[in-house]
């Protein structure tokens, strides 16, 4: 009687670490994988550490604002010296 018992108990919190370890595991393998390229979830995990394909040299300024322009049609003369006095 207390034999099965016991071994009922055993399979029970066996089945249940098993879960657990399996869920972790896949847990572990989605966020290596997948989710910690987005930037917000890294925030709210707190890993404060960057994915290796965003660790790239920074740019500076002016080199934003020039890939930042539009590249559909040419700025007028009076865009480019309005964009250049909000620069300064």
């Amino acid at each position: 009687m207390w034999q099965s018992v016991g071994l009922t108990l055993l399979v029970i919190v066996a089945t249940l670490v098993c879960a657990l370890l399996f869920m972790l595991f896949g847990w572990f393998v989605v966020w290596q994988l997948f989710l910690s390229k987005f930037k917000f979830l890294r925030e709210l995990v707190g890993d404060a550490s960057t994915p290796p394909a965003q660790s790239q040299p920074s740019e500076s300024k002016s080199e934003r604002t020039a890939s930042a322009a539009p590249r559909g049609r040419p700025r007028s003369a009076r865009q480019r010296v309005a964009s250049q006095e909000s620069l300064s």
